[in-house]
This record gives structure tokens, sequence and C-alpha cells, in this order.
């Protein structure tokens, strides 16, 4: 396409795509910024301006003219459960982004109606009631009312769920249920459970309670993972590292992206790790896996990183927040046994750590095994999370060559922190500059999705600005970090954790041909509207994977959503609010809430006989 003087010719090292009139942040020192670039098999050939792209410019290139905004490179989720959430994406009623509960409750109502006999409604992670105006949770009158047949499984955090009659019945609950281990049913006066199940501190009964619920078909699973894979490449993401999990079992629930990889369908590179599902036969799992595969096998769509984020489950803090920390039995020597296992055969591993006492005597495990050499020996290994990590305890990570990934937990969650462990605590909730100016790699993501929402800008805005999903400045300037910190821990860190930083988070020649064009400038834009930022225009690998506004049409094109009730096939998934005009407009759009609330809270008191169903105003001037 001829563009400003730029015509194609004849050349044999032609581009496949040329993006030109940016303004590129390339993550690169050597050279920070750039105009155009070009990018021939995948990987990028040329960085620069238009001039030194239109020499590639062939037949066949496809020119992506930026029209001035501004290109990242590609970016990378370092701890996202990709695998588990695609194989469920599609099933899920997304509250990521609603704004007031009274929407959130409509969506559900309409989602009711249309969902068939036998399948459940569910709202799994993603939201907290601190991102409603109302600043509640639903109830589960709330649920039977909007869906009095359909259950209906709302999980708030890793607190609670709220369930409707429907549903109750359909988990089997009844006043002869007992009370699972580390979690609670909440019951009324007559014993019956009430539709509150409480994680206390465990959320397992949560999670088993969510597992009840009917699965996709396979070939359903194929399209939910591969809508889920273009919902994040919405957002510019190109990357993840998948942390694997509970109720995510090697091999069986690796077998979509595995299919997916040897069709050339991937539009996301996942590197992902192996979780060993059951008490008592973690080792014997570990030791099938190492015998099988090594960590860096595969290829740069699909490839192992090594083992976690449990290696074994009674080493395992929860995150419960609106409970006091969980004191764990002794569990050092199967520990020591799993991390010298995976030390001595060259796999790397990663560690779910909310509390400094966790991650102290999993130091102690290494600092031991570094006696034998074994710390630091060239793998690759990390805490994850660490909200509560202390200073001595980073320094102690620094020596024995560990990395650490954070997460915006305490987006969602930072209110029921302070509430718990004061501000001054939250402040450094995780204490991130202290990590950097250990020289520590410290990469960031989301920890999605049944928690924290997908969307990194989210993740971004509160590495940036301290704040939570509820407006709550947590933590203050001196444990934030600049836009630039924040896209390289997003970036060039994740490349790190899975030992592809030559190749993948910057943009220059020899690198991958990852990366987004923003709808807004992330660097100039007003910090509060940071969330707000999409990829208009997503490339992973030369291949436009994801294309909007100016560009439709010029991305992959995917089968329909599967099944056709499916809550994405109607509502989407994360709930942008991006369009909506200036501050003004959201100014109405905010009275328009308080003022549907107020006939919500009215009509509640007409119901109860607290008030007539046309009050006459008080003030006679009204009556004339």
């Amino acid at each position: 396409m001829p563009v400003g003087g730029l015509v194609p010719r004849a050349v044999e090292d032609a581009a496949d795509v040329v993006v030109r009139n940016a303004k590129i942040h390339t993550g690169d020192a050597r050279r920070p910024r750039a105009g155009a670039l070009a990018i021939r098999d995948g990987l990028i050939t040329a960085v620069g301006d238009d001039a030194d792209v239109a020499p590639l410019i062939g037949p066949a290139t496809t020119v992506v003219d930026a029209l001035g905004r501004r290109v990242v490179p590609g970016l990378n989720d370092a701890h996202l459960h990709v695998i588990r959430g695609g194989l469920n994406y599609v099933l899920e009623l997304r509250w990521d982004g609603v704004t007031s509960l009274r929407q959130a409750l409509a969506m559900l109502r309409e989602q009711a109606a249309r969902t068939p006999e036998g399948q459940w409604v569910r709202v799994v992670g993603g939201w907290s009631a601190e991102q409603f105006a109302e600043r509640r949770l639903p109830t589960p009158a709330e649920l039977n009312e909007a869906a009095p047949d359909t259950p209906v499984f709302v999980l708030h955090l890793y607190q609670s769920a709220i369930l409707n009659r429907a549903a109750l019945k359909a988990a089997g609950y009844t006043r002869d249920t007992p009370d699972p281990k580390g979690g609670r049913i909440v019951r009324g006066r007559g014993g019956e459970p009430n539709g509150m199940l409480l994680a206390a501190p465990s959320a397992l009964v949560l999670y088993s309670t969510l597992a009840k619920a009917p699965v996709l078909a396979p070939e359903d699973r194929r399209t939910s993972t591969r809508h889920f894979l273009r919902e994040l490449n919405r957002f510019g993401l190109t990357s993840a590292i998948d942390a694997a999990g509970g109720f995510q079992n090697f091999p069986e629930n690796y077998a979509t992206v595995t299919e997916l990889a040897r069709d050339g369908l991937l539009t996301l590179r996942i590197a992902y790790h192996l979780f060993p599902q059951t008490p008592g036969q973690e080792l014997d799992d570990l030791t099938r896996w190492i015998e099988t595969v090594r960590p860096g096998d595969g290829d740069e769509w699909l490839r192992l990183n090594g083992a976690g984020e449990n290696l074994t489950w009674a080493a395992a803090d929860f995150e419960n927040f609106a409970e006091p920390r969980p004191e764990l039995d002794g569990y050092e020597g199967e520990f020591e046994k799993a991390v010298r296992l995976l030390m001595e055969n060259g796999w790397g591993f990663r560690l779910h750590a909310t509390y400094d006492e966790t991650i102290r005597r999993d130091l102690a495990v290494f600092e031991k095994l570094a006696a034998d050499g074994l710390f630091p020996a060239g793998n690759r290994w990390l805490f994850d999370h660490a909200e509560t990590v202390s200073r001595d305890s980073l320094d102690r990570i620094a020596a024995l060559g560990g990395s650490v990934s954070v997460q915006n937990r305490l987006s969602f969650q930072g209110e029921v922190f302070t509430r718990r462990y004061g501000f001054g605590a939250a402040a450094e909730a995780p204490p991130i500059r202290a990590m950097l100016d250990r020289g520590l790699t410290v990469a960031a993501g989301t920890d999605a999705t049944r928690v924290s929402s997908y969307n990194p800008w989210v993740a971004l805005h509160w590495l940036v600005s301290g704040r939570t999903v509820g407006g709550l400045a947590v933590r203050p300037p001196h444990n934030r970090v600049d836009r630039e910190t924040a896209l390289a821990m997003y970036t060039t860190a994740g490349a790190a954790l899975t030992g592809e930083q030559d190749v993948k988070g910057v943009l220059r020649p020899g690198c991958y041909g990852d990366l987004a064009v923003l709808s807004a400038d992330y660097f100039t834009v007003p910090e509060q509207a940071i969330p707000d930022i999409e990829s208009l225009l997503t490339v992973v690998g030369g291949r436009i994977v994801h294309a909007v506004a100016e560009y439709e049409g010029m991305d992959e094109e995917l089968p329909a959503v599967s099944p056709a009730w499916s809550p994405v096939a109607h509502f989407g998934g994360y709930q942008s609010h991006r369009d909506r005009g200036g501050a003004g407009a959201r100014q109405a759009e905010l009275l328009g809430e308080v003022v549907a609330e107020s006939e919500l809270h009215r009509r509640w008191r007409v119901d109860r006989g607290l008030a007539t169903d046309h009050a006459q105003p008080f003030d006679p001037c009204f009556l004339l």
C-alpha cells in the first residue's frame, strides 16, 4: 500500500509487516525511541524511521500506519492462570470493569434467562466489591431474585462465594452437610445453608464447589481457549507464564493448548509450570516429570518452564487477607526433598508464598542445600506474591540467586489487607522498591483469573499509583515505580524468568516481532486513565492477532463463541470504559447510577410497608 511515499517494490528480503508513523518505545537502552520497524519471519529486522523501513516494503508487505500512536513491546504476564482460564472462559460472566452492583445484577439476570437447564451462571474472579458504587457484595436474596431457577455461583476474591438456592441444591448442600476443613457453610436459623460460603482461611470450599459445575466439551474447550487468548491480545499481551495451580492436572488440562500449538493457532506465547495435585504424591509426580522432559524444551510458542507454584501442598500458605495468617505445620522434610530433586536435575521452580514467615522457612531449606552447592546453581527460581517479605529475606533471596514475581492482588484486596494489618504494613505490601534496589529481577503479573482481572493495565496502574480498584491509595510514593519501570516489569523482567531475555520484551533487530499499538499513550495519559488503555492492534511473531478501530479485519478470524448461550457471546469479556467520553459524561453517568440506586432503595421501603408507593413531597410548595 503506497502510504506517504512508501511504495512497494520487488525486494528479496521484503518484510512481512511494517509499522510506521509511530511513537515506538523499544525498551532497548541503546535505542529507546523509534518511528518505524519491520518484521520478517517472526523477527524484527529493522528499527528506525520511515526511511529505514521503506526499502523493505514489498508487494506482499502489510504496512500498518500507527497514526502517531504509542507502540510498546508486547506485554508478558509473569503469573497468569491462562491454561485454566482458557478452559472456562466462555462459561463465565465477567464482572471485570463493571462499576456498579446494579449493572452487575442486571447482567446476571439477563444471563440467567438465556442459560439452559442444567447449566450454571458463574462469576469467577476479576472484580471486588470495592469497585462498585455501592461498595458491597450481592446478597443471596438478590441472586435468588435475579435467577430463581438457574444455579448461580459468584466467587469473591479468596474470601467467599455467594450461591442462590438453585446452586445450593445443585451442589448438594443441605443442613446435614458438614463444614469442610478450612471452610465454612453459613447457615440460617433452621440450620439450612443460606448461600454464603467462607474461606476460613482455605479457599478449597470455594473451588471445590465451583468444580461441581458442568464443564465444556473438548471442542468447546478449544474454542474457549482461542477466545480467551484473543481477549488477552486485546490488551496487548503477547506472552504469559502459566503458574499452574489447583484443579489443573497434567497432562489432561494441558491438552487444549498443546493441540492449538501443534496446529499453529496459539496467539499468545505460553511458558508453563507443573504443579503436583495430589497431597502425599508430590515427589512421585515430580520424579516422573523430570524423567520425561526438561525445562526449556519446546519452542517459542509453548515451553515448559519448571515446577510450581506449589512443590508440596503442606508448604503453601493462603492469601485470604480477611482471615489471620495461617500457621503451617512442619513441612520442611518433604519440601527439602522436592527442592533437592529439582535442583539436582536442572529444573527451576516458582513458589507461592504470601507471608514472610513462609518465605523465611523456605529460605532456611535453600541455605541448607546451598552447602551442597545447589544454590545458586544457575537454575531459575522465584517467589511469587511476597506481600509481606522482609528486607532481610530479600537479601537472602538475592544471595541465593532468586527472583520475585509480584501481582496486583492488593488492587482487589487492599482495603481488607489494610483493615487487618494497618496502613503501615499495607504501604510495604509488597516492598517493590526494596526488591528493585537490591538488583533482583522483579516481574509483574495479575494472578488472574479467579481473583484479579487479567487486564494488565489495571496491574500497571497499581504499580504506578499504589491505588486499589476502589481508589484507596495504599502504597505511598516511596514504594511506587515510574511508568517505564512498571512496563519493564511487564516485558523484559518476565522474559528473564523464562530465559528469553535475549529475544523477548525488547523491540530491536533479532528479537521476536511482538508489539502492541495502544489506544492511548501510556506515558502521557492521566494516571487514572491507565486502566482504560487497550491495544488497537497486537502483533505476535509478525502475525496480527488482534485488530480494531482503523485496523478492523486485519486480524485472524476466530470461530464463533460456543456454546451460543455463553455470557461471552453476549457481553464479551472485560467491561471497557475506554469510550465513555470525558469527565462530564462520566459525572452524569455516576449521577445516573446514584439515582437508579435511590429508586431501588425506595422500592425496598415500599415493599416492606415503610413508605407508600406515591409518597407526597414534604415541601408544600411542590403541591402548587
